[in-house]
């Protein structure tokens, strides 16, 4: 089936102008591409330090309740001080929290957490160093 014609001509975008388009759509994507990815970065590192907070200071409310520390990080949750082991954002995994020993071993095994994932933030800090 044949498009409908105006004066002889057939309705429709020449290469040209779709070219043009396309360029357009491509000189705003350079612009806007960047700043998505930076503030997605930002947002997990956000997400990183506030899942840091809230893990020690559930750590140390279950050592200030039971006068050690936990072994594992899943006794915080079936302690319920924590309602999950948050995913760390950064390497999006629960299993990289990496932990800190108490000076006195006996007293449990988890002192301080940090995360596991490699690299460094936007700051110029490593993820470890939090």
């Amino acid at each position: 089936m044949a498009l409908p014609t105006i004066s002889g001509k057939r309705r429709g975008f020449t290469l040209i102008e779709l070219a043009i388009v396309m360029a357009m759509i491509a000189l705003l994507l350079t612009f806007a591409l960047p700043r998505y990815f930076d503030g997605l970065e930002r947002a997990k590192e956000a997400a990183l330090r506030q899942d840091l907070k809230t893990m020690r200071d559930a750590i140390e409310q279950f050592h200030a309740d039971r006068g050690i520390y936990p072994e594992l990080l899943e006794d915080l949750v079936t302690q319920r001080y924590l309602h999950a082991v948050p995913v760390d954002p950064i390497s999006e995994s629960p299993e990289t929290w990496m932990a800190t020993p108490p000076p006195e071993p006996e007293r449990g095994m988890i002192y301080d957490i940090y995360s596991g994932a490699e690299g460094q933030a936007q700051d110029g800090t490593y993820y470890a160093e939090w």
